[in-house]
């Protein structure tokens, strides 16, 4: 540190001039030291603060980026959800409309049923080994069971279809027992008698078939 000088002049008859050093200057000299100092420190602490500002900007940045990613994933969870709702909804909604075409018929096809049995009834009353029976009854007949089986035919194009179970094993989903007999040439639990024909629609059945079935031997 330079030293600053300073002369007195000496009054008369006093003794010759020294030199005195002056505080003021050295206070001066420390005061510009420290601003120096502090002046070279608060770059870097200004340097230290913008490193730690980026720092927490890039932290903020990668938050709100994981809730973006977040709330995606819920979107997207939430449109396949959707997506398969409707997907499945479609397939309820077909088949309900296929099955309202495919038995939209059934209750017109039980009334036409009692025709059927009704042409069943005159052609049964028929005894074909009967000689007495004249021509004009023969081609009455024969009328009669051409009639039913156009009609039948036309049900058959429609999805009515006849259930004929005589011989098969009795199904309670096809067939009504009425009454049970013992017959010692047919296996038990079959059909051997049709008191009334079954009709299905489109593979339901619409009425069963009334029948009689061999009684279960003990």
């Amino acid at each position: 540190m330079i030293r600053a000088l300073s002369y007195i002049v000496p009054r008369a008859g006093t003794l010759p001039a020294r030199p005195v050093y002056r505080s003021a200057v050295n206070a001066r000299f420390y005061s510009q030291a420290k601003e120096e100092k502090d002046s070279q420190e608060e770059p870097k602490q200004e340097q230290e603060n913008k490193k730690e500002e980026p720092m927490s900007d890039i932290q903020e940045l990668q938050q709100k980026l994981q809730n973006k990613d977040k709330e995606a994933a819920e979107y997207k969870d939430r449109l396949l959800r959707c997506v398969a709702d409707f997907r499945n909804l479609q397939e309820v909604t077909k088949k309900d409309v296929q099955k309202a075409k495919d038995f939209a018929l059934q209750k017109f096809a039980k009334d036409l049923l009692e025709s059927v049995d009704n042409f069943g009834h005159a052609l049964n009353a028929f005894d074909a080994a009967d000689a007495k029976h004249t021509t004009e009854v023969k081609e009455l007949y024969t009328g009669v069971k051409m009639t039913r089986d156009v009609f039948e035919k036309t049900l058959n194009k429609y999805g009515i279809e006849r259930i004929e179970p005589l011989g098969e094993p009795f199904d309670p989903n096809q067939h009504e027992a009425t009454f049970e007999l013992d017959q010692p040439d047919k296996e038990p639990g079959t059909v051997f008698f049709v008191q009334q024909a079954g009709f299905s629609l489109n593979s339901r059945v619409i009425r069963p078939a009334k029948v009689g079935i061999v009684k279960t031997r003990d």
